[in-house]
């Protein structure tokens, strides 16, 4: 049976604290950006933990491990053990686990992240194409990362190694701009040897089936800044997800997503998991009313009217966004629509 569109964003008379009993959380853009917290993040974060949910950070950064992550967010004021800390190293570790011998080899281009995973899954890595290996793998292993690597990868691959990689994100933020991310390096190698690997991190099932079965989840809700990775991972788990506006994505990407990348809640920050969220109702005109505002696809244009908090006036016109495009993608300006809410 096909899953129903998505045509608006959903609202909660709970708390979403309340309502979820764990949060599947993005880290950056999420918790912290350049390696600081964003602001109100970690107090909200304090406060959901208290009330009962767990928290558990996602992250498709194979190059760290769970212990230097955590020691990052309790460095930050957000208390976590290793154990909250899911990668997309784990992730791949899990899969190539499934497909290889116990105690096999594998030749891994990256970190430290992905030789640890490795041997928690009973795993040995390798260095060299000619080790023997029974599987590759490919994840983000930072900027000093030498060029032969790829090299390394590529013999293997092309003599038929099955090739896996932790995720296939082409950029990641830093410090001083966007640098390429492990889906570059992964180009590197399949323009190489034409061949494709198996991918295990957010938006692919891999990724979410390692945050479940690592949190015993039954009601999660994924929390993210990216619509590619987090709101599309949540879509393909078949879970709810929050999008929180403190990363990459803007009012115009959220107004033209299709649906698998439609969030089911939208809210400024972290304080959004600790309120419930506002409907949104059609009206009988083909508009659509949240709080102050009402907004309306016309022939070309997105129509706003109202006024009130500017959250609210994104969150009508998402409706009536993607109501208008249905499966498809909104293409109507929302320019002067989102310029009346300062977005």
């Amino acid at each position: 049976m096909s899953r129903s569109v998505r045509t608006r964003p959903e609202g909660s008379g709970q708390a979403l604290s309340e309502a979820y009993d764990t949060a599947l959380l993005d880290l950056d853009g999420v918790v912290y950006a350049g390696g600081s917290a964003i602001a109100y993040a970690v107090e909200s974060l304090a406060a959901a933990r208290a009330g009962g949910m767990r928290l558990a950070y996602v992250t498709n950064n194979a190059l760290r491990t769970p212990d230097t992550v955590a020691a990052h967010l309790t460095e930050l004021g957000i208390p976590t053990g290793a154990d909250d800390v899911i990668t997309s190293a784990q992730a791949v570790a899990r899969l190539i686990s499934e497909q290889v011998p116990q105690g096999a080899r594998v030749l891994v281009i990256g970190g430290e992240g992905l030789r640890v995973a490795l041997r928690e899954r009973g795993l040995v890595p390798v260095e060299s194409a000619d080790d023997d290996p029974a599987a590759v793998v490919q994840g983000f292993g930072g900027p000093e990362l030498p060029w032969g690597r790829f090299a390394e990868a590529s013999y293997a691959v092309s003599r038929g190694v099955p090739w896996f990689a932790s995720n296939t994100d082409l950029t990641i933020p830093s410090g001083r701009g966007i640098a390429p991310g492990n889906g570059a390096a992964v180009e590197v190698v399949r323009i190489a040897t034409g061949a494709e690997p198996q991918v295990a991190g957010k938006p692919l099932p891999p990724m979410h089936r390692e945050t479940i079965l690592r949190t015993g989840a039954r009601r999660p809700l994924v929390v993210g800044d990216r619509l590619d990775t987090d709101i599309e991972g949540a879509f393909n788990g078949d879970v709810d997800s929050l999008l929180v506006l403190t990363g990459v994505t803007d009012g115009a990407q959220l107004l033209a997503a299709p649906p698998q990348h439609r969030p089911t809640y939208v809210d400024a920050d972290l304080r959004g998991m600790l309120s419930g969220q506002p409907d949104v109702e059609a009206l009988e005109d083909g508009g659509f009313r949240c709080g102050g505002w009402t907004a309306k696809a016309g022939a070309e244009v997105m129509g706003l009217d109202g006024d009130g908090e500017a959250l609210d006036g994104l969150r009508a016109l998402c409706a009536a966004a993607w109501s208008a495009a249905g499966e498809g993608v909104c293409e109507l300006d929302g320019g002067k629509a989102l310029a009346k809410l300062g977005l």
